[in-house]
């Protein structure tokens, strides 16, 4: 929720066009109030978001949460669209290194078989990298999110429908712990130490 609000508030200041993107976030760092911030925030918080995923998966690996296979497959889905948000989001702020890192990770669609350049014409909304591929970026980076919130909420849904496996493979109702007092004291606790590491 809070890359969904801060990327929100810098989207106001933000100009997808490529000869003022750069100076865009300049002009929002700079002058924007508490506008450094709030960058700072959206930028380190995306770094921690896909390090919490990747220990999640890892937890999810050990505990063989992989037979659950509805849990499983939305996390992967939410897991794959927080990587590409991420290098969407590493693009907006374009310049020389933005423009061929787009140039060359796009480039790998047209590897595809069958379907050749058409792929990538098709993200880059002409036939060079250019200001269609930014705006067209900047839309999936504001739509991803809110797509992920989604499927946020069915993994969730999921989870609590089939539960979750456990390192002692404990699967009577009288052996479990309640969400309540135990896991939202040390969710409560974790979610304060990864914003304080954010500052």
């Amino acid at each position: 929720m809070l890359q969904v609000i801060t990327g929100v508030l810098l989207s106001i200041h933000y100009v997808f066009y490529t000869e003022l993107a750069f100076k865009s976030l300049i002009h929002i760092r700079r002058d924007v109030n508490w506008g450094w911030a709030l960058h700072n925030i959206h930028i380190s918080d995306a770094s921690i978001f896909i390090l919490l995923i990747y220990i999640h998966i890892a937890r999810g690996i050990f505990y063989s949460s992989f037979n659950i296979a509805k849990i499983w497959d939305t996390g992967i889905i939410i897991f794959i669209l927080a990587i590409v948000a991420a290098f969407i989001g590493y693009v907006l702020p374009w310049g020389q290194i933005r423009y061929w890192g787009t140039t060359i990770i796009t480039n790998i669609f047209s590897a595809i078989p069958y379907l050749g350049r058409e792929p990538v014409k098709w993200l880059w909304g002409r036939f060079t990298v250019a200001n269609p591929t930014l705006n067209q970026f900047f839309i999936i980076h504001f739509i991803l999110p809110f797509s992920m919130l989604l499927l946020i909420n069915f993994h969730l849904i999921f989870f609590h429908s089939w539960g979750s496996n456990n390192p002692l493979d404990i699967n009577s109702n009288s052996d479990r712990i309640s969400f309540h007092q135990y896991f939202r004291t040390k969710d409560i606790i974790g979610f304060y130490y990864i914003l304080q590491s954010s500052y």
